[in-house]
């Protein structure tokens, strides 16, 4: 497409930096660049008794470290009755499911999604992640 090479042109241009001399910015550099995205909390369930298996750094550095192979019901103590709740819905009625809840005072987006074999169909627990309403 003639014209449109917006960010080829700007890489074209950067390559062509060399030592002593700085790379000349293209006028053609796109303008509606990715937004940086923040990593929410989450973190994954397995099993009858939603054992904790993993909780990625967002959902550390916020909840601190959770015991690994732990029941859910032991692990989120600081998570109001509702989050259990929802992922229950979630495993039984096999399908994603979201709400509002408040936890440490805060309001949060729950999403819990059932994680199922491929094969059988069968689920073996749950992604769940706490979003900032602004996120």
């Amino acid at each position: 497409m003639p014209g449109g090479g917006g960010r080829r042109d700007a890489a074209a241009a950067l390559s062509m930096a060399t030592p002593g001399r700085p790379a000349q910015q293209s006028a053609a550099l796109p303008t509606d660049a990715p937004r940086q995205s923040v990593q929410q909390p989450a973190a994954l369930l397995y099993g009858p008794g939603h054992r904790v298996v993993h909780a990625n750094a967002a959902f550390v550095a916020e909840f601190g470290a959770l015991p690994i192979g732990v029941p859910a019901v032991e692990a989120l103590l600081d998570f109001p009755p509702i989050v259990l709740e929802v992922v229950e819905r979630a495993v039984a009625e096999r399908r994603a499911l979201a709400t509002w809840v408040v936890v440490r005072g805060e309001r949060r987006r729950l999403a819990v999604a059932p994680r199922s074999d491929v094969e059988t169909g069968e689920v073996y627990g749950v992604a769940l992640r706490l979003a900032r309403p602004e996120d």
